[in-house]
């Protein structure tokens, strides 16, 4: 069992925490402030494998990272975690950036030539960043089963083994290996990241977050 620090107070990053839990792990949830209601009540109610602290507390805690900030923060979370608390580990990105500052539909907050996970390595060059999850609403994330078929999630990331090891983890989620798509290198991670438009107005005209891709091949 390994200790994890989960980043960010939102949806996400409890219903993981929550989830690791569950399968026997320690959770550090962290926020800009030790005494976040959110996290501090999380804690409480999830039990003795279940910590909170400081973005910083968090990264010191972790063996391994969840990014699970609103995209738009991340890199501001990240830096508050602490560069030296990150070298070295497996930093899993789960965030999307939106930009809802014009309104609905939101547009993606970096270029097509970059992704939110790039921009995470590149200022964490000694992180092993790998992003994953962030195609899926978070009850998806943790049960596969909520949504019938053989729908897929894909891993991006410049090292091999930190995504080996991440791929046990979704395996311990429920997400079989057969179903877990190795995109390549962290740059892949602009397509997964991009899609997350396409999630938005799905989940618009649909009415429900709990669905997902299936791909299909001859």
């Amino acid at each position: 069992m390994a200790n994890f620090g989960v980043l960010g107070t939102g949806v996400v990053g409890p219903t993981i925490g929550s989830k690791l839990i569950e399968l026997g792990h320690s959770v550090m949830l962290g926020a800009r402030d030790a005494a976040n209601e959110k996290a501090t009540a999380w804690a409480a109610d999830a039990g003795e494998l279940a910590h909170h602290g400081t973005f910083r507390d968090a990264a010191q805690f972790g063996n391994v990272i969840v990014n699970a900030t609103l995209g738009l923060g991340s890199l501001a979370a990240l830096e508050a975690a602490g560069t030296e608390n990150l070298a070295g580990k497996v930093l899993i990105d789960i965030s999307n950036l939106l930009d809802f500052s014009n309104g609905f539909p939101p547009s993606v907050g970096v270029p097509s030539t970059d992704s939110l996970a790039e921009q995470i390595q590149r200022a964490h060059p000694d992180a092993r960043v790998v992003k994953t999850l962030n195609t899926a609403t978070a009850s998806v994330m943790v049960d596969p089963s909520r949504v019938p078929g053989e729908h897929q999630v894909f891993v991006s990331g410049d090292d091999a083994d930190a995504k080996a090891s991440v791929t046990d983890l979704l395996v311990s989620f429920g997400w079989p290996a057969s179903r877990i798509l190795d995109l390549g290198g962290i740059a892949t991670a602009r397509a997964t990241e991009f899609y997350i438009l396409l999630w938005v107005q799905l989940y618009s005209t649909l009415g429900t977050s709990e669905f997902n891709i299936e791909v299909h091949r001859a």
